[in-house]
C-alpha cells in the first residue's frame, strides 16, 4: 500500500482527524473542522464530500489548508465511469483504486421513498460461489477503511437527495476484512448520519467472524447468504460451506440472534432446477424454524460469465415463496435493480464494467437529481 493511501484522512473519524492536526502542529478543532468538509458537508455544491479537496475548506485559514495539503491526502478511489438503468435510476459506478488502478464497482439505489447505496469491501472476491459473478474475478485485496467510505462519499456526489440506507452486498466478503468493515460501518455511523438500524452487512457465513460480530452488539441488520437448504447442495454452490458447514453455521446465527436481539435474514438466489423446488423450500423451513428469521428470495440475474445456471419463472417463484409462508416464515422479495447495466444481485463484475445498450454515462462528479 503506498503512503497516498496510508496518509489519507478519508477512513478516520474526528478524534482521529483532530489529532492528525495535533500532529502537525494545529489546534485539534482544526480537524473537527476538517472532519466536517469531509464527512457532513456532502453534496458537491457546499464543497465537501466525495469531490472535498483543502482549498475548499474555506472556514479555514489559507495557511492551514496548505499544511493540510502537504501532510494529507482526501482521495482513497477515483471515479472512472458511471451508469444509469434507464429502466430505474440505479446508478452503478465503477472506481479506481489509487494506489495501482485496481477497479471496484458500487452501486446508488434511489427509490420513491429513500436512497440506498450498495458497497464493496474488497477488490474483487475470494469465495467463488458458482452463480456469481464477481467470484470469477478471485481477490485482488482488501480494501481500506478510507476505500469503503469513499464509496459512499461517491454515490452521495452523484445525486442532491441524502443517503438513507447502506448495504455491504458489494464485491467481496465484508467479514474476510472484519476490522476496515467494522470501522467504516462506525465512521458511517457516527460521522456521516447513517442509522446503525439502516446499514445491512451481508456474508456467506464466516463462523468465527459471525461470532465475534455478535459480540460487537450493533443494531445493524445480518444477511447470511444461505442459496441452498443442506451441505450437499451447498457446498455445490457456496464452496466455504465445506469449511462452515450448515450445522455449524446454523448455531452461529442462532448464537447472534439470541445475544443482539436482531432478527437476522437469510438471503437465497433461486437457481432453475437447481434450488428452486417446492422440496428445498420444505428443507429450509425446517433448517430455520424457531429462528424468527426472515427469507429473503433473490431470482437469479444471468450474467455473462457465470452462464450456467438460468431463472426460475414466476410459477415457481409463487410456489417456493408459499411453501415458506405456510411454514410461518416472513419471506420478502428483492426488488430487482439495476439489471440492464449489470448492476443486480451477484452481476457486479469489473470486466463486464463497459457501454452496454440503453446505459449513458454521467459527468465524472454531478449533482443530478435521481
Amino acid at each position: 500500500m503506498t503512503d497516498s493511501i496510508r496518509e489519507s484522512l478519508v477512513g478516520r473519524n474526528t478524534e482521529e482527524i483532530r489529532e492528525a492536526a495535533v500532529e502537525a502542529g494545529l489546534p485539534a478543532y482544526r480537524g473537527s473542522q476538517v472532519a466536517e468538509w469531509l464527512y457532513r458537508k456532502l453534496q458537491p455544491e457546499m464543497g465537501g464530500g466525495f469531490g472535498a479537496d483543502f482549498a475548499t475548506m474555506t472556514d479555514l485559514p489559507q495557511s492551514v489548508r496548505q499544511l493540510f495539503g502537504e501532510k494529507f491526502d482526501l482521495p482513497t478511489l477515483a471515479l472512472t465511469r458511471a451508469q444509469t438503468d434507464p429502466h430505474d435510476g440505479t446508478i452503478k459506478a465503477l472506481a479506481t483504486l489509487i494506489d495501482g488502478g485496481h477497479p471496484i464497482e458500487c452501486v446508488l439505489l434511489p427509490d420513491d421513498k429513500r436512497v440506498s447505496v450498495c458497497l464493496s469491501t474488497q477488490a474483487g472476491c475470494p469465495m467463488g460461489c458458482t452463480f456469481c459473478a464477481t467470484g470469477t474475478q478471485g481477490l485482488t485485496r482488501n480494501l481500506s477503511t478510507g476505500e469503503i467510505v469513499a464509496q459512499y462519499l461517491l454515490l452521495q456526489s452523484l445525486t442532491t437527495r441524502r443517503i438513507s440506507h447502506i448495504v455491504l452486498m458489494g464485491m467481496g466478503e465484508p467479514l474476510l476484512n472484519y476490522d476496515a468493515v467494522l470501522k467504516a460501518i462506525r465512521i458511517l455511523n457516527v460521522e456521516c448520519g447513517i442509522a446503525m438500524r439502516h446499514i445491512t452487512l451481508s456474508t456467506v457465513g464466516i463462523v468465527p467472524n459471525i461470532d465475534k460480530l455478535a459480540e460487537e452488539n450493533l443494531q445493524l441488520t445480518l444477511a447470511v447468504s444461505l442459496h441452498a437448504p443442506n451441505d450437499t447442495l451447498r457446498t455445490r454452490l457456496v464452496p466455504v460451506n465445506k469449511t462452515y458447514p450448515l450445522s455449524r453455521l446454523m448455531n452461529s446465527c442462532r448464537n447472534y440472534a439470541r445475544h443482539t436481539g436482531r432478527r437476522l435474514t437469510f438471503e437465497y438466489v433461486l437457481l432453475k432446477g437447481v434450488n428452486d423446488e417446492p422440496e428445498h423450500a420444505r428443507e429450509l423451513a425446517l433448517l430455520i424454524r424457531g429462528m424468527g428469521a426472515a427469507v429473503n428470495v433473490i431470482p437469479y440475474n444471468p450474467t455473462t460469465v457465470a452462464e450456467a445456471f438460468g431463472r426460475p419463472d414466476q410459477g415457481r417463484i409463487v410456489a417456493f415463496r408459499q411453501v415458506l409462508e405456510h411454514a410461518g416464515i416472513v419471506v420478502t422479495q428483492r426488488k430487482e435493480r439495476g439489471r440492464q447495466i449489470a448492476a443486480a444481485c451477484g452481476q457486479l463484475v469489473t470486466e463486464a464494467a463497459r457501454s452496454r445498450p440503453m446505459a449513458r454515462d454521467l459527468p465524472m462528479v454531478t449533482a443530478e437529481a435521481v
